[in-house]
């Protein structure tokens, strides 16, 4: 059986595993943590970096940072996982869905600001797939109305936004908050594990107090002040050392990781490419976006195209997937929606798949995937 996932281990995880259980300190916030948070700091330029338990940790953070009131508005898109917008619903936000653009599962920029209104207080966005959002259009809409932007950037590690004309910028560092997975599917991995990036300086001391269960320990610790205590509301949001060092592991080879995932990616376009299947579409990467091989999707013509391919797979020991249901024709938010049609977003649940993809897949399995994918639709 090819199986969808596989974790990779890059064979430094149980080294550092060791030396974080020899040194005795083995909760949240030790010196794997340190090292991880210092590596993400310096490679990405956030101007805080926090180890979180998961991702939806780290969005449950910017909720509470944001410091939103019941009735406030955010910005969210419909095809996303459901931590994206459970982490606001949780404050009281009332979640105002947005539509995928019709070539790719990114939101649809050009829609956000007649969606923005005075009870709106920030703008969530999903770097699906690794692949950047149009940002800049999107920073000056926050601008203009004075609204905070969380990249939500599970899938995102090691890519970048390339706008005509400016700098490349890693994704995650261009919103007021930004939240990683280091959840085993993702391209660095931690078994379960999060990351909250803190790029507006606002936010950086208080944020750690969320962190450490909404008190000022951490400074404390530092030596900044002689006492701790509950200052601000919080949890307990730490990763424990003991996962920071295996995720070290992962950081630490991180380019050898996209190296190979870009040459996995690369050749499963290329065999598509190549073979043309009709009423499959390939995934598309836009100017201003680099590509970091999360994943490899295909989008079907119509649901019945997807499972046959499902099933052809299936039935030649190949796993592959369908993702995200739109969020806003969900049971728990039946009733709560607006009511406006987001057909590109309904489109994407009834027609993308997702292919294996990890590390030590080879090209011969890539190759035998997508011949099996073109035999699968034609049946």
């Amino acid at each position: 059986m090819i199986k969808f996932n596989k974790p990779h281990l890059t064979g430094k995880e149980l080294q550092y595993i060791a030396e974080a259980a020899a040194s005795g300190k083995l909760s949240g916030n030790g010196p794997f943590t340190k090292r991880c948070q210092r590596f993400l700091e310096g490679r990405y330029g956030f101007r805080k970096a926090l180890l979180t338990t998961s991702c939806t940790d780290a969005l449950e953070m910017a909720a509470i940072l944001l410091d939103l009131k019941p009735g406030d508005e955010v910005i969210v898109p419909s095809y996303t996982f459901v931590s994206t917008a459970l982490a606001f619903v949780r404050e009281g936000a009332v979640i105002r869905f947005v539509d995928s653009l019709a070539d790719q599962p990114n939101l649809d920029h050009t829609k956000i600001e007649g969606l923005v209104n005075e009870r709106t207080k920030a703008i969530v966005v999903v770097h699906y797939a690794g692949v950047a959002c149009n940002m800049r259009p999107i920073m000056e809409v926050a601008e203009r109305h004075g609204l905070f932007v969380v990249e939500d950037a599970a899938q995102a590690i090691e890519s970048y936004y390339s706008p005509a004309g400016g700098a490349a910028r890693p994704l995650g560092s261009i919103g007021h908050l930004a939240a990683f997975s280091f959840h085993e599917t993702k391209n660095v991995i931690a078994g379960e594990g999060g990351l909250l990036a803190i790029n507006d300086r606002r936010f950086v001391e208080r944020s750690e107090i969320i962190w450490e269960k909404g008190t000022n320990r951490a400074q404390f610790f530092r030596g900044e002040i002689d006492k701790y205590g509950w200052v601000d509301r919080g949890s307990s949001f730490l990763a424990s050392d003991l996962t920071a060092a295996f995720l070290f592991a992962q950081l630490s080879d991180i380019e050898d990781i996209q190296r190979q995932r870009l040459a996995h990616w690369q050749a499963y376009d290329a065999a598509f490419r190549q073979l043309a299947i009709p009423g499959v579409g390939l995934p598309v990467i836009p100017d201003y976006a680099t590509n970091n091989a999360h994943m490899y999707y295909l989008v079907c013509d119509s649901g019945s195209t997807r499972q046959r391919l499902i099933a052809g797979l299936r039935d030649n020991k190949i796993k592959a997937v369908f993702h995200y249901l739109s969020l806003h024709a969900s049971r728990f938010y039946t009733g709560r929606h607006d009511g406006r049609s987001l057909p590109n977003s309904d489109r994407y649940t009834e027609t993308l798949v997702r292919l294996p993809m990890y590390y030590d897949l080879t090209a011969g399995v890539i190759e035998r995937i997508a011949e099996q994918t073109a035999l699968a639709v034609s049946r």
